[in-house]
């Protein structure tokens, strides 16, 4: 089992930044593979970034590839995912997810484990 719990989301303005943190529990994070996804209200969860267990390779959505930045500390048992020059449109929930083996997916279905969700508001 892996619990997760997202922290650092809030209300900011347009081109302001935010860095969500994601604390991991239970099993050896440092052999697991991560990844943000987001949600639009109404709307299916979507990937945001990925990143391997050694956080050696990583993965982006298109729409946040130059803007957002995940990385780990797996001496912390943490995940991060820095965004920069917000938008609007990145206004979501967002979740972190943990999934067995250490390889990334940009699938949420080959996630095992999530958390409950941070909530990001970007004001136009």
């Amino acid at each position: 089992q892996v619990q997760l719990v997202e922290s650092g989301g809030g209300l900011v303005q347009a081109g302001d930044s935010l860095r969500l943190s994601c604390a991991a529990s239970g099993r050896t994070f440092s052999r697991i593979g991560m990844g943000w996804f987001r949600q639009y209200s109404g709307k299916e969860r979507e990937f945001v970034a990925a990143i391997t267990d050694t956080g050696g390779i990583t993965s982006y959505a298109d729409s946040v590839k130059v803007r957002f930045t995940i990385s780990r500390d797996n001496a912390r048992n943490t995940l991060y995912l820095q965004m920069n020059n917000l938008e609007p449109e990145d206004t979501a929930v967002y979740f972190c997810a943990a999934k067995r083996g250490g390889s990334y997916s940009r699938r949420s279905v080959d996630y095992d484990y999530w958390g409950r969700g941070a909530q990001v508001t970007v004001s136009s």
